[in-house]
């Protein structure tokens, strides 16, 4: 079994993603790591090439300044480095995106298990979303708690807004991957940078996304969207959360809600009422 990591980054140390910690926490499952770096306004090229493990290939690349539709220039960049995988697997991290050391073993024998098996197209992570702080996690239906990042390399495959994978069936319409388990989880970190990088994030990038940049001047969300986090983080994070990581943050009792925190406060109280799981799921569970 050969395994290919990927990913893409862009100005990466300026916008405070934990991009060398993500890459660092994949390359034990890898063959190979494939990062498109694009064109950057910061040291991001030299800290990939700092790495220094022989398993990381780079791609440079020059985003399309054009591309403003719905984020689908992250498609590109995502592709660009997809379409560079050999291995039989291709594992995809965004990057801010960290694996936990522990679930390392479960990943590598569930990628072995599934690999003869074609109904087995991708691998879902279960996800701990930070928010504010590294001491809480965003658990509202708005925010997806199970997601594919692991998808089989030998299949019709592409990532329309560079979040998910979307399969083709012949010419037919895509469809969402069939996958089973991975046995790990993902700690994504993007909502715990420090509060002035997640605002030049935000003003850097919503281009790419068709509008101008929203208000952001502090962390605020439903508190009922949030759980306290009694876990590990991974051990690669440790000087990324002491040095780079927004701190003291509390959930706001006063906070107004939109009317889209409103919307997923009433899925909460479905969910809690009848027991199911209403977040969005880019994938279809196999069973057995």
């Amino acid at each position: 079994m050969r395994v290919s990591g990927f990913t893409f980054i862009r100005n990466g140390t300026k916008l405070g993603y934990p991009f060398v910690e993500s890459i660092v926490s994949a390359l034990p499952l890898c063959d190979e790591f494939v990062v498109a770096v694009g064109l950057s306004e910061d040291d991001t090229l030299t800290r990939v090439q700092a790495i220094g493990d022989p398993k990381i290939r780079i791609i440079t690349t020059r985003w399309n300044e054009k591309m403003t539709a719905k984020g689908y220039v992250y498609a590109q960049q995502k592709m660009i480095a997809q379409f560079n995988c050999t291995g039989d697997w291709a594992l995809y991290l965004e990057c801010d995106e960290v694996l936990y050391e522990d679930d390392l073993p479960a990943i590598s024998e569930s990628m072995q298990r599934h690999l003869t098996d074609p109904r087995v197209e991708a691998l879902v992570f279960d996800y701990y979303h930070f928010f504010g702080s590294p001491d809480w996690i965003a658990a509202s239906p708005g925010w997806y708690r199970r997601a594919p990042r692991i998808i089989r390399n030998t299949i019709r495959n592409y990532s329309p807004d560079g979040l998910y994978f979307v399969v083709m069936d012949r010419n037919k319409r895509g469809r969402y991957p069939r996958a089973m388990l991975a046995g790990g989880t993902i700690h994504h970190y993007g909502h715990v940078r420090s509060a002035a990088k997640m605002q030049a994030k935000i003003q850097k990038v919503s281009r790419y996304w068709g509008h101008a940049p929203p208000s952001f001047t502090h962390y605020a969300i439903d508190p009922k969207a949030l759980r306290p986090f009694s876990g590990r983080h991974p051990a690669v994070m440790r000087r990324w959360l002491t040095e780079e990581a927004e701190r003291g943050f509390e959930p706001d009792p006063g906070h107004v809600l939109s009317r889209r925190e409103s919307r997923y406060r009433l899925m909460m109280c479905i969910e809690g009422l009848l027991g199911v799981d209403l977040s969005r799921k880019h994938f279809k569970l196999l069973q057995g």
